[in-house]
């Protein structure tokens, strides 16, 4: 099964030898978001409340560049550097997938680039979706 890497216009530059998003058979595999404004490419400003809003609007729209949708997520990783922070991004979380509920770790972990408190990678099943936008 070719891994191929998906055009994701909307998404945050890159900082690194890697593809936002690429598509490997039935699967669309999002690489980890920080919460990186997509036009400034800086690291948006509130802690890790603010930083889930906009990595979860990044989310969104990179499901959208590749015709997919929050409802196509099966599977997310959520990545914070305090877990005293969960609840809050929960919330967030909770509020940007609405009722669809995808499988999901948490992970607290000792750092994240550029100095996030959270970054989330996704998974989404689009089995014989082939347009992307």
């Amino acid at each position: 099964m070719p891994v191929v890497p998906v055009p994701t216009p909307n998404a945050p530059a890159v900082a690194g030898p890697y593809s936002p998003a690429v598509r490997a058979g039935d699967w669309l595999v999002l690489a980890g978001q920080v919460g990186l404004d997509p036009t400034t490419g800086a690291l948006v400003a509130g802690g890790p409340t603010a930083e889930a809003r906009q990595v979860l609007a990044n989310i969104a729209a990179i499901l959208d560049d590749c015709a997919a949708a929050m409802s196509d997520v099966a599977k997310t990783t959520v990545f914070v550097t305090d877990m005293s922070s969960f609840g809050p991004v929960n919330a967030v979380y909770a509020d940007a997938f609405g009722t669809h509920r995808p499988a999901r770790s948490t992970v607290q972990v000792g750092a994240l680039p550029g100095g996030a408190h959270v970054e989330i990678e996704v998974w989404a099943y689009l089995p014989g979706t082939t347009n992307f936008r």
